[in-house]
């Protein structure tokens, strides 16, 4: 059985901080910021909003967009590695806002490759008819663990929700290939050291050019498909120059790329599935399209996905 996106959305917080605001508080600019990672602004929620209340606002337009009722959810697999808590999860919070009390819910903590982590364990479950429908959100308040002192991180994060129902598609839609992997060796790069987001920006960037690149390719290996196959291209939002190196790859021009960098810097696991909301308001994603989802993040973890978009 084929499993595919149902329907999407997302939650953004209203406030909206500029590199202009950051220049007030920090030695930087907005050109310095701009010329290394391609943000220009990105979103903070407010101290009372917490990562299940972003999670369940995406959680409630994703299900609305599915046609989907929360009865009918037979799982919630929430990617965040800023939960409300240790204990209970996000997912399980969300559970009960949501009254999706058939569900099973648990988190997914893989960082900025959550999402991709949580779509392939979602298709797992579809694929071999233990579930039918399986609510996936990618959340992060990456505000609360973000040092303003540090200009090096403060400029990159920012907080919001994508949110993904996932369900069984005819054939040769759906996900066709996928590629997870990690290198517990490299996560000393990029880690939370005590309250606060640490990362060796070197060591990330290489890293994350490299394995963009290869993974993107390798799910259309897998697929048997080329790189001119491809429609669109949605990498992880972390970085300008990371997400161009992964579009040079696939030999793609700039319009098959998505790019939301610029408004929301990076959101972590929440940047692939916010993006793909962007992508198909905007009606750029059509039926049949060839979508390459890839993305990197702490652990260190990586994991592509080739789409045939439609139901």
């Amino acid at each position: 059985m084929n499993a595919g996106i149902l329907g999407l959305g997302r939650y953004l917080p209203d406030k909206i901080i500029t590199n202009a605001d950051l220049e007030k508080i920090m030695d930087t600019s907005d050109e310095w910021i701009r010329t290394r990672t391609g943000i220009e602004e990105r979103r903070i929620a407010n101290d009372d909003i917490d990562t299940s209340d972003m999670a369940y606002e995406a959680a409630k337009a994703a299900l609305k967009n599915a046609e989907i009722s929360a009865e009918e959810i037979d799982m919630i697999l929430v990617a965040t590695v800023t939960p409300d808590q240790s204990f209970p999860s996000v997912a399980c919070m969300i559970q009960e806002k949501l009254g999706a009390m058939k569900a099973a819910a648990m988190d997914v903590s893989a960082a900025c490759a959550g999402f991709m982590y949580a779509m392939i364990t979602a298709q797992q479950f579809i694929k071999t008819g233990a579930y039918k429908h399986v609510l996936i959100v990618g959340v992060e308040k990456l505000s609360k663990v973000t040092n303003w002192e540090d200009r090096n991180t403060a400029v990159l994060f920012g907080d919001g929700a994508g949110a993904a129902v996932l369900g069984p598609v005819s054939d040769g839609k759906g996900v066709l290939s996928f590629e997870l992997g990690a290198d517990g060796t490299g996560g000393k790069h990029l880690l939370q050291e005590g309250d606060f987001i640490h990362m060796n920006g070197r060591e990330v960037f290489k890293f994350a050019v490299r394995q963009m690149g290869e993974s993107s390719l390798g799910v259309l290996d897998k697929a048997g498909l080329t790189k001119e196959d491809v429609d669109l291209l949605v990498p992880h939002q972390a970085n300008i120059r990371i997400m161009e190196a992964s579009r040079e790859r696939l030999g793609l021009p700039l319009e098959k790329m998505t790019k939301t960098v610029h408004k929301y810097g990076n959101t972590s696991s929440a940047s692939i599935p916010m993006a793909l909301v962007e992508e198909m308001e905007a009606g750029r994603i059509k039926d049949n399209d060839l979508i390459v989802m890839v993305g990197f993040g702490g652990g260190l973890t990586w994991g592509a996905i080739a789409l045939r978009w439609g139901k």
